[in-house]
């Protein structure tokens, strides 16, 4: 493989976002996706961050949402109010790339712990923005090492919600729009039924087989529709590697 899981994940996800989008940018992974996203496919692309910088000149990549640099170059400088007044604006198709410890079949996350919430066996930070930008945004795309411990029928804890039970069931908590879109992980990219919402693999990686994926999903997925991935082409990769993350960061 001449490339990492980190550069085929973040232009995996890129190339899920379209110009005129508005880009809500986690940590990590998210940054260099979005990052990516805008200076491959999606120029017209807005990224802005929950800690209130919105439209940076990402010069160098910010290794998290409080680092200095999302404040860099911006059209506006703003605060959390601001952040999470965009990501739920209803004239914008606002996108949340976010990262989770578990994820179920629904596209549901959980940051928060593992085992029991009052004796858990691991604590995790917790909700951050996420439960705010996954309830407000037009979608989310999250990021996932692909491990049946972190696919699972159920979720230890439920942080953020995807599409909750299947169906109409997010409509009926009262969250209007939005629900998980994609699922970007290192062995492919699942998405969601548009009628029961239900995960199914949209593509496996090359190099990676089905077979592989589905021994590592905790739950049966479909994978009749999947189709081999598109690798990143050198130019994908150099501008990754020479203008999005030339520090290698973020690119591993």
């Amino acid at each position: 493989m001449r490339y990492s899981d980190n550069e085929m994940m973040a232009l995996a996800a890129g190339r899920l976002i379209a110009d005129g989008d508005i880009v809500f940018a986690g940590t990590g992974l998210s940054i260099l996706a979005a990052t990516a996203a805008k200076h491959i496919y999606a120029p017209k692309a807005v990224i802005f961050f929950e800690t209130g910088g919105i439209d940076p000149a990402l010069l160098e990549i910010p290794m998290a949402v409080a680092d200095l640099r999302v404040m860099s170059g911006t059209c506006l400088n703003a605060g959390l109010i601001e952040a999470f007044s965009i990501a739920g604006h209803r004239k914008l198709h606002t996108i949340a790339l976010l990262g989770a410890a578990q994820i179920d079949r629904y596209g549901n996350l959980n940051t928060t712990s593992i085992g029991d919430y009052h004796r858990p066996k691991m604590r995790f930070p917790g909700s951050g923005g996420a439960a705010d930008a996954a309830s407000l945004a037009s979608g989310v795309i999250a990021f996932m090492k692909h491990e049946k411990k972190r696919f699972v029928e159920k979720l230890d804890y439920l942080t953020s919600v995807g599409w909750y039970r299947g169906g109409d069931t997010r409509q009926q908590l009262g969250l209007k729009r939005g629900g998980t879109i994609a699922v970007v992980t290192n062995l492919g990219v699942m998405k969601f039924d548009t009628a029961t919402k239900v995960m199914y693999l949209a593509e496996y990686y090359p190099g990676v087989s089905v077979d592989r994926i589905i021994g590592n999903t905790g739950f049966p997925i479909d994978v009749s529709k999947a189709l081999e991935a598109v690798p990143p082409c050198d130019n994908e990769l150099h501008i990754l590697r020479e203008v999005v993350d030339p520090q290698r960061l973020l690119t591993g």
